[in-house]
């Protein structure tokens, strides 16, 4: 099973560290697991917003914010707390085809994000905090294991050799990520493919 711990004793032996973290949440008191609670969250939430990732994909339609819209859009939806980024909008019952992308986000004077859009009744699917690791792919949580070993070089190992390590993290990080988009564009596609496929034989009948 997957674990926030598991993932941090992870990027430290990506670093060569013998050292192991036994709490994280809240961190045990060693320098590492106080590295690993700064930067864990940092470096998944990072991952979560380069893809639409589908284990993290959440749709809902959205509330109306309480300030009135400004004067570039007709509508502003308040969005969800624990949202990522959202990658499209379009009407509640529209199918994803029909999915838009016309829209900005700001934050209003209360400090709530806000997305301005001309769509009424507007439905978006966005990508939200997931902090379950149990979750995650196996690939992504490869590149998170990689990404957090290169926020935590420069703490851990220091000087010219720590930027030089995390700079190398960071690269095989992104060679993972791009793994696991990869795959997890796949189970998508697969997914509708399978959906809308029809059996040779059934089609003969």
């Amino acid at each position: 099973m997957t674990t926030v711990v598991a993932l941090c004793n992870l990027a430290l032996s990506h670093l060569g560290d013998d050292a192991s973290v036994s709490q994280v949440e809240p961190p045990e008191g060693s320098a590492q697991a106080e590295h690993c609670a700064m930067f864990y969250p940092l470096a998944r939430d990072a991952l979560l917003e380069m893809h639409p990732w589908n284990f993290a994909t959440r749709r809902t339609t959205l509330a109306v914010a309480a300030e009135e819209p400004n004067s570039q859009w007709r509508y502003g939806y308040a969005l969800p707390s624990n949202i990522i980024g959202v990658f499209s909008i379009g009407e509640e019952l529209a199918s994803d085809d029909d999915l838009l992308n016309d829209y900005e986000i700001e934050t209003d004077s209360t400090g709530q994000r806000v997305l301005y859009t001309d769509i009424a009744d507007a439905r978006v699917k966005y990508t939200v905090a997931v902090t379950d690791p149990v979750r995650f792919s196996p690939l992504f949580s490869t590149a998170l294991s990689y990404m957090l070993a290169s926020y935590l070089a420069g703490p851990v190992l220091k000087g010219e050799t720590g930027r030089t390590v995390a700079q190398s993290m960071l690269q095989t990080a992104m060679g993972f990520l791009a793994q696991a988009k990869t795959s997890d564009a796949k189970q998508r596609r697969n997914r509708r493919t399978i959906e809308g496929h029809v059996a040779p034989w059934m089609g003969a009948r």
